[in-house]
């Protein structure tokens, strides 16, 4: 039998294969050597946020081109992609009612009343504009933030910005670590102390590994039962205080703001963009199988990611709103006012509304217990990304976790020993938690925003000048917003020439860091940055 005649290889033959080659080894491939769902360590394959065989295929999202079908028109709206796309922005809003963000809940209402809620609206609108961006650029890029700054900015750049992002990672775990002890220990009746409860919280990465070994869409479900567990807590409580309807909607749609609420607003605004989630978001919206070479499926990926992530945080402002609106109408000009913070919360709440057919002390105990285990879990996985995309590791998923996990936990450990003494300790300790966030925030948004307006990267996916202004003049108000925070806590807690000049070199670099980041960066900020800085050269020369 004659073999069969060879087929000469043209010039563009040789071409095509060479862009095959290349494309296989930069992209992750369904036959690479997984174990447990995670790469072998051996492989060379580039670490990805999610592996070929975790991603869920989108139904008509097809991986091969078909002939006669156009890639760069968007598909009519569909339920079931909808649903297919649910997930990503639920986890993300767990950020939001963290904790840390109960407590600036709690004290808004108590100390300003229903004053606040239209702040706290606006808040989460911005929060949303912020998700929204992290979001695109990891969808249009198909990488996440922290591995674009390691790739677009110098390696000291990059190591500084992930020092940065795992302080804000650790300020924050710590929060929410200390509210689901303190939860834990109201519904233990004090058996279990405060140190108990962080050990227990702490297991919540082995909870994570298991439950990312059925599938990112069951660990999606968790969530969700966790979302709609403080919802209902919340929502019982609110049932219970009967807070004031008309009052209510006059402070979601009368601005109003006094010199006595200013500490209690800049908190409230302050607690809505975490850095570490502005890392997240980016990574978890590539659970998802997209082709970011075909424009209408992109498009179509965002829009959907943007009904998804607005649903997800109007959930998450009703129950801020119920937590504002509980502590409002039981504490608003009372004696108790200035001295509620998370640890005592529960016991006032039950002294003022008593037991009921189930005890509000327990009711209050379980929105927490939810509220921290949902934000340490994605507190875990922030971790993974963050330090997975800054140092470029290839580590198997359950070492990777117990190191990110490790570095949180330990020092929470300690503080929670240092810590666990008085309820006015833990009250500072927060304070400082909150300060230590807010210096951490421009280097989240910063690159986000130079990154996302970069055509280079973001292609035609870059945002428009107009959305450019806007995403940064939100910036900036969060960022002077908690620059208040800081200034206003400094001067009350700096005593010392030394202590001083410690704190006035650390403003310096600090600041000269941040004209670093915005003149690196792409768009029309960075563009009239840079070329203000080059007039200023040229009228200092002359």
């Amino acid at each position: 039998m004659s073999s069969p005649p060879q087929q000469q290889n043209t010039p563009s033959d040789s071409k095509d294969e060479e862009s095959r080659h290349l494309l296989s080894t930069s992209l992750p491939q369904s036959t690479s050597p997984l174990i447990n769902g995670y790469a072998d360590d051996d492989s060379e394959e580039e670490e990805f946020a999610y592996g070929s065989g975790e991603k869920i295929h989108i139904v008509d999202f097809d991986s091969e081109p078909i002939d006669g079908v156009d890639y760069s028109t968007v598909p009519p709206f569909s339920w079931k992609k909808l649903w297919q796309f649910t997930g990503p922005g639920f986890l993300m809003s767990i950020a939001f009612l963290d904790p840390g963000n109960l407590e600036g809940d709690l004290q808004a209402g108590a100390i300003a009343g229903y004053s606040l809620l239209w702040l706290l609206l606006w808040a989460t609108v911005m929060g949303l504009l912020i998700q929204l961006l992290s979001a695109r650029i990891g969808v249009a890029t198909g990488r996440h933030l922290a591995e674009l700054c390691r790739e677009e900015y110098p390696k000291w750049a990059g190591l500084l910005l992930w020092f940065m992002a795992e302080v804000a990672l650790i300020g924050a775990d710590i929060q929410e670590v200390i509210g689901s002890a303190i939860a834990i220990k109201i519904l233990s009746r004090g058996v279990l102390p405060l140190w108990a409860g962080v050990l227990i919280t702490a297991s919540d990465c082995f909870l994570l590994l298991v439950l990312e070994n059925y599938g990112i869409r069951k660990l999606e479900a968790v969530f969700a039962v966790l979302i709609s567990t403080m919802a209902l807590s919340f929502a019982w409580m609110f049932g219970d205080a009967k807070p004031s309807g008309k009052e209510l909607l006059a402070g979601l749609l009368i601005p109003k703001l006094s010199s006595r609420t200013v500490r209690q607003a800049v908190g409230v605004v302050g607690c809505v963009i975490m850095p570490h989630n502005v890392f997240l978001h980016s990574a978890l919206v590539q659970s998802r199988e997209i082709d970011t070479k075909k424009k209408g499926q992109v498009q179509e990926a965002l829009n959907y990611y943007s009904i998804e992530c607005s649903f997800a945080l109007l959930v998450s402002f009703i129950i801020n709103l119920f937590v504002t609106t509980v502590f409002a109408k039981g504490f608003y000009g009372s004696e108790q006012a200035s001295s509620l913070g998370l640890v005592n919360a529960g016991q006032y709440l039950q002294d003022k509304y008593g037991g009921g057919m189930f005890p509000i002390l327990y009711i209050w105990g379980i929105g927490l217990l939810a509220a921290g285990q949902s934000s340490t879990i994605t507190g875990t996985y922030a971790g993974q990304f963050i330090m997975g995309g800054f140092l470029d590791l290839r580590l198997k998923k359950w070492l990777r976790a117990l190191i990110t996990r490790s570095c949180a936990i330990v020092p929470t450990i300690i503080v929670a020993l240092i810590f666990n003494r008085t309820e006015s300790s833990l009250d500072v300790l927060n304070e400082w938690l909150n300060v230590l966030q807010s210096i951490q925030i421009p280097f989240a948004l910063i690159p986000l925003l130079t990154l996302v307006s970069k055509e280079e990267l973001m292609g035609v996916f870059k945002i428009g000048p107009t959305l450019e202004r806007v995403a940064w003049t939100v910036a900036a108000l969060v960022m002077v917003i908690n620059g208040y925070l800081l200034l206003d806590f400094v001067i009350s807690e700096v005593n010392g020439l030394l202590f001083a000049f410690l704190v006035c070199a650390g403003t310096a670099g600090y600041i000269a860091f941040i004209l670093y980041l915005i003149s690196h960066g792409g768009g029309n900020v960075a563009n009239w940055f840079n070329l203000l800085r080059t007039k200023g050269y040229s009228y200092a020369g002359q």
